[in-house]
C-alpha cells in the first residue's frame, strides 16, 4: 500500500472557508474544558542554527535553503553553552537550515557532549555529501549524536518531487553510510526517520507507517532504523505560500481545525522545551519562531536572559497554526503524540 493511500486526505478546496484567526485555538480549547496553553519546566533546549541549506524543500517551514545568510555566530553559541551548563539542561535539539553547514557546529556539539548532555541532530541525510562533510557520519558516531534524518516516502518520486531532483538516490546513499557506521543497530548510535506528508493531508498512523517503512527499506536496501517520526505539515511559510497558489489553504485549516485531538494538548512540545533561533531569541517553539511569534512573558529576550527555573505556568502564544500540531493524532519534533 502507497503512503498516500493511507493518508487522511481533506475535502476538495474550498477557498470561501474561514480562515482561522489567532484566537481560534484558545476557542477550541476552553469548548472542550481544557485552559489556555502554559508552560511546563523545560525538559528540552531546540536550537536553530540559521536558514542555510543545502537543499530548499516544497514544505519547509523554515524557508530555509542554498542562499539563505542568516546563520547563528560563536559569540551566541558560548552564551547558550554557558546557560545550559547553569541550566544542566541534559537534551539539545538542534536544527536548521542544515545545522551542520553552520562553520561553528561541530565545536558547538563538542562543548554539549563536554556537559554530557544528549544532543540530537536534524539532518537532512544530504548534507553528508557536501564538500567538508565527507567525514562527517564518523564524527557523529564517535560523539554518539543521535541522528534524525528526514525521509518523506520510501519512493523515489514522492520524494525527489518534494524535496529535489536526486535527493532519494543521495538519501538512501547516507542511509546506508550511516549503517555502516553503527547506526540503526547499535543501541547507542540512534538513527530516526521523518515523514512529513507531500501535500495537504494528515499523517497516517504513526505505527502502520512505521512498520512499512522498516520493511521496504529493508528489503529493498538493506537499511534499517529506529523509530519513525510522522510530523503534521503546518501551514506557514513555504508551505503556505503553496496552498494559496493552490487555493486549498482555508480547506486545509479547516481540516486541521475539524482534526483537533484533546488528548494531543498535554504532551505539546511547546509546554516542555525552549526553542531559540539563530541570534539567541526566545520562542515557545520552532514554528513561533518563524512566525515571529516571541514567548508572551520574555518577548524580545535572549536565552541567557532567562531564568529557566521560572518559566513553569507562563503563558504560550498561540495561533491558527498551532491546529497542526493538534490535529489526529498529533505532531511534534517527535513525532505523534498519541
Amino acid at each position: 500500500m502507497l503512503i498516500d493511500d493511507i493518508a487522511i486526505t481533506m475535502n476538495a478546496a474550498d477557498v470561501s472557508a474561514p480562515r482561522l484567526d489567532a484566537h481560534g485555538f484558545n476557542t477550541t480549547l476552553l469548548r472542550h474544558g481544557m485552559p489556555t496553553l502554559s508552560r511546563a519546566a523545560i525538559s528540552q533546549l531546540q536550537i536553530n542554527l540559521g536558514k542555510l541549506c543545502n537543499q530548499a524543500c516544497n514544505h519547509c517551514h523554515v524557508d530555509a535553503g542554498p542562499k539563505r545568510t542568516e546563520v547563528m555566530e560563536w559569540p551566541t553559541m558560548q552564551r547558550i553553552i554557558d546557560w545550559v551548563a547553569v541550566h544542566s539542561i541534559n537534551s539539545i535539539d538542534i536544527t536548521g537550515g542544515a545545522p551542520e553547514l553552520n562553520s561553528h557546529f561541530r565545536k558547538m556539539v563538542d562543548a554539549f557532549v563536554g556537559l554530557d548532555a544528549k544532543v540530537i541532530s536534524r539532518c537532512n541525510l544530504t548534507v553528508l555529501f557536501e564538500s567538508g562533510q565527507e567525514d562527517l557520519a564518523a564524527w557523529y558516531a564517535q560523539r554518539r549524536v543521535h541522528i534524525v534524518c528526514s525521509l518523506p516516502c520510501y519512493s523515489e518520486s514522492n520524494v525527489d518531487a518534494q524535496r529535489g531532483k536526486g535527493v532519494f538516490g543521495k538519501s538512501i546513499r547516507a542511509l546506508q553510510l550511516l549503517n555502516g557506521h553503527g547506526y540503526g543497530t547499535d543501541p547507542q548510535l540512534k538513527l530516526d526517520l521523518v515523514y512529513n506528508p507531500g501535500g495537504p493531508t494528515l499523517p497516517p498512523p504513526q505505527h502502520q507507517l512505521t512498520a512499512e517503512y522498516k520493511q521496504r527499506l529493508l528489503d529493498d536496501f538493506g537499511i534499517r532504523f529506529n523509530q519513525l517520526f510522522t510530523i503534521t505539515n503546518l501551514p506557514i511559510n513555504r508551505f503556505e505560500h503553496y496552498l494559496e497558489r493552490t487555493q486549498q489553504l482555508a480547506s486545509y485549516q479547516q481540516l486541521l481545525e475539524d482534526n483537533f485531538n484533546p488528548s494531543t494538548v498535554e504532551g505539546l512540545m511547546c509546554r516542555h522545551l525552549v526553542s531559540v533561533d539563530w541570534n539567541g531569541r526566545l520562542y515557545d517553539c520552532d514554528f513561533n519562531q518563524m512566525l515571529d511569534m516571541p514567548m508572551p512573558a520574555n518577548r524580545g529576550t535572549f536565552l541567557w536572559d532567562l531564568d529557566g527555573t521560572r518559566i513553569e505556568g507562563q503563558k504560550i502564544a498561540v495561533g491558527r497554526h498551532c491546529f497542526g500540531c493538534t490535529a489526529g493524532a498529533g505532531s511534534s519534533c517527535g513525532g505523534a503524540l498519541t
